[in-house]
């Protein structure tokens, strides 16, 4: 009887560990199926947003970077290119503009916010004015070649993106989660300007149209306050992106960025940039070029401190390792995301903000 009931018991456990074999077995399957489908996605989603510049590399290399092995630079571009515009995303001027570098070595990232307005000299047509207008007069390339003249370091590849692939991006995480940086409620402009986005300060859940909202706000503080929050935005995109919670949303992430974004990244780049970002959230320090404004003309300019200009160079040329010294020295903390930004700013009427 003992023996009959040992062998029942036996016959059981091997019937449990088979059907358990099984399952796992289906679900590796299946895992391994929907990472193959997500791969052959993402793979044509790239190849339809990928878009090449006018040159092999930056003047300010001597051979190309590789996304794989090298220390490299990013720039985000915002555009608007609404219909309410009616300016086409080649014409557009640039809403956002923010640099990454990546250090390899020190898995660490440094953010540059520059401001819409910062008067700077602009390549492509010879003169200075706002480096919001370099895209507008020249798209991507002029906006790249701005932004090398303005912090002598190379831009190795670009990101540019729209209010609809923002918003849509944001949306297929699920929102995302931050402190609301604003000195009081008020209504913002939505994607199609008008006034219908409620923003309260504190710690929030935001939608799309809310963080492109917050990341637009710039009349009710200062230039250096937009550029901390859109920081702020991009770091909690990337930590959302990051998380375990939001795998099974790749699929629509992939689809949102398909028709509204344009990058030199190859498929190849983006699989090392995830690479370099597997190990979790590295260390990110936030820049701000601090400055001033100026209606000496009667045009808002946001005039650069060039003090504060050479300093935030040395940071990302030593980051990117063209200038020999360590990055992470007392240097780095000039504009960091622990440094309150500068409230010597004079607030221009509304009027001249467009302009």
């Amino acid at each position: 009887m003992k023996r009959t009931e040992k062998r029942n018991k036996r016959t059981k456990l091997s019937l449990m560990l088979k059907v358990f074999a099984i399952f796992a077995a289906s679900f590796l399957i299946c895992a391994t199926a929907y990472g193959i489908y997500l791969t052959k996605k993402a793979e044509h989603a790239a190849n339809q947003s990928y878009e090449e510049l006018d040159r092999q590399s930056s003047s300010k290399r001597d051979t190309k970077a590789e996304a794989l092995s090298d220390n490299i630079s990013i720039l985000f571009i915002g555009v608007d290119d609404s219909e309410v515009r009616a300016q086409g995303s080649d014409h557009s001027r640039s809403d956002a503009l923010m640099l990454m570098t990546l250090n390899r070595k020190e898995k660490s990232v440094k953010l540059l916010s520059i401001p819409r307005d910062s008067y700077v000299y602009i390549p492509d047509v010879g003169y200075e004015d706002k480096i919001t207008h370099a895209h507008a007069f020249g798209g991507t390339q002029a906006t790249i070649e701005t932004v090398e003249e303005l912090l002598d370091v190379p831009v190795d590849y670009y990101v540019r993106m729209n209010f609809n692939a923002f918003i849509e991006v944001v949306d297929a995480l699920g929102g995302i989660d931050l402190d609301v940086n604003i000195p009081y409620a008020f209504y913002e402009k939505d994607e199609n300007d008008q006034y219908s986005i409620y923003l309260e300060p504190g710690y929030r859940h935001l939608n799309g149209r809310e963080a492109l909202a917050l990341a637009r706000t710039r009349k009710h503080d200062t230039d250096i306050a937009r550029g901390v929050r859109q920081q702020d935005i991009l770091k909690a995109i990337a930590k959302k992106a990051l998380s375990v919670s939001s795998i099974s949303k790749y699929d629509d992430v992939i689809v949102a960025i398909g028709d509204n974004m344009k990058t030199n990244l190859t498929f190849d780049d983006m699989k090392a940039l995830l690479a370099y970002f597997s190990g979790g959230m590295p260390q990110i320090d936030t820049l701000t070029l601090q400055g001033e404004g100026d209606m000496s003309t009667g045009i808002y300019y946001y005039k650069l401190d060039e003090e504060s200009l050479e300093e935030t160079k040395q940071i990302l040329q030593t980051h990117l390792g063209i200038i020999p010294g360590k990055s992470s020295s007392n240097i780095s903390e000039i504009g960091s995301e622990d440094e309150e930004y500068n409230d010597s700013y004079s607030y221009s009427p509304a009027s001249n903000w467009n302009q």
